[in-house]
This record gives C-alpha cells, sequence and structure tokens, in this order.
C-alpha cells in the first residue's frame, strides 16, 4: 500500500506530531489552512467516512475526542473540525482524517 497516512503512521515518514496513541496519529497538516491545523488520522487504513462500517463507532468516537483534547491542549478557544469525503468533497488522501482548524483568535 502506498498510503502517504500509513507511512507516516508506522514512522516510514518524518511529521511534526503533536499526539500519539495505539489507534490514532495526529501531526501538522503541510499546507495548513488556518494558524492552527492538525489532521486527526486513524492508524487503522480506513479509506473515508464512506467506507466505515459498524465497528468503526469506536475510532470515530475516539478521532472526535481526540481532536478536542488536542484543541484544549493548544487552548483554542474555537475550532472547526472537518471531515472531506471523497474527491467531490475535498478528500484528497485515501485515508480517513480529521481536519483541526483554529487558531484565528490567537
Amino acid at each position: 500500500m502506498d498510503c502517504i497516512f500509513c507511512k507516516i503512521a508506522k514512522k516510514e515518514l518524518n511529521s511534526e506530531v503533536v499526539y500519539e496513541d495505539d489507534d490514532i496519529i495526529a501531526f501538522n497538516d503541510i499546507n495548513p489552512s488556518a494558524p492552527v491545523h492538525i489532521l486527526v488520522v486513524p492508524k487503522e487504513h480506513i479509506e473515508s467516512i464512506a467506507h466505515l462500517n459498524g465497528n468503526h463507532q469506536g475510532i470515530i468516537s475516539k478521532i472526535i475526542f481526540t481532536a478536542k483534547k488536542i484543541a484544549e491542549d493548544k487552548k483554542l478557544v474555537g475550532y472547526k473540525l472537518v471531515f472531506n469525503v471523497g474527491r467531490e468533497g475535498g478528500q484528497i488522501i485515501d485515508h480517513l482524517h480529521l481536519h483541526l482548524l483554529g487558531g484565528w483568535n490567537k
């Protein structure tokens, strides 16, 4: 598999990791759209929201709660959480990821 996010999760590519546990890795976006732009990514390769099944409920919850924790740690007063789904929805990398965007008030 030639997935850039899988390679980052396996430490085959460098990234600015801001959070990591057994299931999730979060890192700074290399092309940020906001002062704070962090990608929260499951280590399991899931192509997109459209490819979720009932077994993925736990990981989706964990992704959202991880983004909330990172936002709190970064002291973001307001922020956006965005999932892009498919090319028509703006998804560029075919690996599920949540965009945490904020920092405009700093």
